[in-house]
């Protein structure tokens, strides 16, 4: 079985199974609870990025708890 993706419960963003700290913001708060995600290609022209305050292309999860 596959490993969970992580999400970083300070910028949303969806991470890889294995890492210790965020690869955007470089938080330790990680969690496996998470739902939905977007996925962000240009977050300057992006109204979605702007309401969740996403400044960095990435998939980034809708639900974080």
């Amino acid at each position: 079985m596959a490993k969970k993706r992580v999400v970083c419960r300070d910028c949303h963003r969806v991470n890889e199974p294995d890492l210790d700290s965020c690869q955007g913001c470089g938080s330790t708060s990680l969690t496996e609870d998470w739902a939905g995600y977007v996925i962000i290609a240009h977050p300057e022209e992006s109204e979605i990025a702007r309401e969740m305050e996403v400044t960095e292309p990435g998939k980034y999860a809708l639900k974080v708890r």
